[in-house]
Order: C-alpha cells, then sequence, then structure tokens
C-alpha cells in the first residue's frame, strides 16, 4: 500500500515526503526530464571541477544508441536514469532505506522490480547497476517506454512506519521540483557558495553557455575548461541547436 503524505524538516526547510508512486506522477516526459538532467551535469560540472566531487552527471555515450544520466551523494545513495529509442528506465538505491535488497537476503524488496517488462529488463541485471555478487541495487524502479503517455512502477507493499521508505524523497527530489531555485538551494547548501538564480535558469533552459555565464555560477572555471564536459552531457553549444 502507498503510504501516507507526510512533511519532514530538513536544512533547506519543509519537505513532502514521497514515494515512488507520487515520483511516478511528478516526473515530466521522457524528452524533459533528458534536458533536465543534461542540466542539472552542466551546472554541477561548472560548480565543481572535480568531477569525484559531483552530485549530478550525464554520459551522452553511455553505451550504444543509450544515454545516462546519474546521481550519487557521496554517501551510498544514487539513481542512475538510462535513456535509448525504447524509453527510459529509472533505478534509485537509498543505502539506509529498510528495502534495500542487503536487508531483504539479498532481494530486491517485493514488487520493486517484479514488474518491470521485457523492454528494460536487462537493465535490472546491468552490472553497472548491480553489486560484485550479482544483486541489483535498487530501492526504488520506475520506467517508461517510448510511446507510453505515463511513468510505471511496480506494486509495493512498503513496510510500515518507515520514513522515506524507498528514498524517493532525497533521491529524485530536482527531478519533481524542477525550479531553478530548487537547483540553486541545493547547490548553496551542498557547494556552501551563493548561486546565481538567473544563471541557473540560464541552464535549465539548455541555453549555450558563454564565458561570463560560466563566470557568474564559477569565477574559476573557463568555458575552455569545460570543453570535455559539454561534450560528454551533449550540452548545447554556441554552434548548434538544443537537442
Amino acid at each position: 500500500m502507498p503510504l501516507a503524505a507526510a512533511w519532514v524538516s530538513v536544512a533547506s526547510g519543509w519537505m513532502m515526503l514521497v514515494t515512488v508512486y507520487d515520483v511516478a506522477r511528478q516526473l515530466p516526459a521522457i524528452a524533459d526530464l533528458r534536458d533536465l538532467c543534461r542540466s542539472l551535469a552542466m551546472l554541477d560540472a561548472i560548480l565543481s571541477p572535480d568531477w569525484e566531487s559531483r552530485y549530478y552527471s550525464f554520459n551522452a555515450g553511455w553505451a550504444d544508441g543509450q544515454e545516462m544520466a546519474s546521481m550519487r551523494n557521496g554517501s551510498g545513495d544514487e539513481y542512475s536514469i538510462v535513456f535509448s529509442a525504447a524509453g527510459a528506465y529509472v533505478r534509485g538505491f537509498d543505502h539506509e532505506s529498510p528495502m534495500s535488497p542487503y536487508g531483504n537476503d539479498g532481494e530486491p524488496w517485493p514488487g520493486v522490480v517484479d514488474e518491470v517488462p521485457e523492454l528494460f529488463r536487462s537493465f535490472v541485471e546491468e552490472p553497472a547497476f548491480t553489486d560484485e555478487e550479482g544483486v541489483p541495487v535498487v530501492t526504488a524502479c520506475l520506467w517508461r517506454g517510448a510511446t507510453d503517455g505515463r511513468w510505471h512502477h511496480g506494486t509495493i507493499d512498503f513496510p510500515e512506519r518507515a520514513v522515506d521508505a524507498d528514498g524517493a524523497t532525497s533521491l529524485f527530489s530536482l527531478l519533481v521540483d524542477r525550479s531553478s531555485a530548487a537547483f540553486q538551494r541545493f547547490a548553496e547548501d551542498y557547494y556552501e557558495v551563493s548561486i546565481d538564480l538567473g544563471a541557473v535558469s540560464q541552464l535549465y533552459a539548455l541555453r549555450p553557455l558563454n564565458q561570463e555565464l560560466v563566470l557568474l555560477l564559477n569565477p574559476e572555471v573557463g568555458l575552455a575548461d569545460l570543453a570535455q564536459d559539454i561534450s560528454e552531457i551533449g550540452y548545447p553549444q554556441l554552434d548548434q541547436e538544443s537537442t
């Protein structure tokens, strides 16, 4: 059964607890989600030249015909989103979740991946998303076919009295609240610097980068320093149209 909505206090204010059920209703269409993920990755590339310290990443050439957006918070929580011609597959893992496979005899929590269709089934066992023993590292999962009208998830009996049971609240917060202000709040808390909201809005709109825009976000990084990141992310450049 879905958990009742609740509110919790976090450093940046109050946050409503959600599960993958709620996220499925609030995620945008695949193309819009892909754009958002590229924006998040580009913002983090500018704010954190050190790749190891970044929260959000995007690899436009992850595999043949596949792109991958990812998040990792450095404390064991992460998500991966694979974009392909088939659609999109979302895997999230909260290491403190009571739904972790490591508290369930090495098996994904019932319902989390049981209903993943054949179209995306290979991602459940994908080595990048499993541990050394082949255990799927997942507490939340969603998918959407290219022609589907909505996001899908499994039928899950969530553990009782669990707070943020599957980790969806913290894992997918910036995918659910897609405002520039939400990223500004996150980045100011994480990087402990002032973030220019107007510059964030420009990147959320996938505006091609220029030196002035980059310096607004990080005066210690130049546009030339970002060439490899721009290419890997597939972020629009001045001589190309947004894709």
